[in-house]
């Protein structure tokens, strides 16, 4: 298992309030995209994964008509 720093983003689907709920985490798991799946189990979910220079995994998210963002940086 790995040691991750999590940080989820949920934007603001209102065009006069540009803030957005930002939850911060560490956790440790063996499987990124798992831990997506379960966090959103139930929900018709579609989500993007990109991977950054830095190795930081990001899944841009759509639940809901709200898009969200969980990145996972390695601790």
């Amino acid at each position: 298992m790995k040691e991750y720093e999590v940080v989820w983003e949920i934007f603001n689907l209102c065009s006069n309030n540009q803030m957005r709920d930002v939850f911060i985490d560490e956790i440790q798991i063996a499987d990124t995209e798992e831990y997506v799946k379960k966090k959103f189990a139930g929900k018709e979910v579609t989500y993007e994964k990109s991977v950054l220079e830095n190795g930081t995994i990001i899944y841009d998210i759509m639940t809901s008509g709200i898009h969200q963002r969980m990145s996972f940086t390695e601790i």
